[in-house]
């Protein structure tokens, strides 16, 4: 079994959210079998932003929806998306 690079774009509720509480929040329920690598809060439109969330994983069955779903129960998360995915 591989390992898994997987890059998930993580949307605030609005402009008002600190993306550095939601950054924390993301670090705080990340599965434990999963690395995160890098964020990124990056400028989306009028003020709004996301946080790009770079992670490696085993290629292993569930693990890529355990993830988006724990990322996606932090308070104040709109939506979570997978940008990128790929065999390392």
């Amino acid at each position: 079994m591989g390992s898994v690079a997987v890059l998930f774009r993580v949307m605030p509720q609005g402009v008002e959210t600190d993306m550095n509480a939601l950054a924390k929040g993301v670090r705080d329920v990340v599965p434990t079998s999963v690395t995160i690598r890098g964020m990124q809060v990056k400028d989306i439109a009028f003020g709004l932003k996301a946080l790009l969330v770079s992670v490696v994983m085993a290629d292993a069955g569930g693990l890529l929806q355990a993830t988006e779903d724990a990322f996606a129960k932090v308070p104040h998360v709109e939506s979570v998306e997978v940008m990128e995915e790929g065999l390392l």
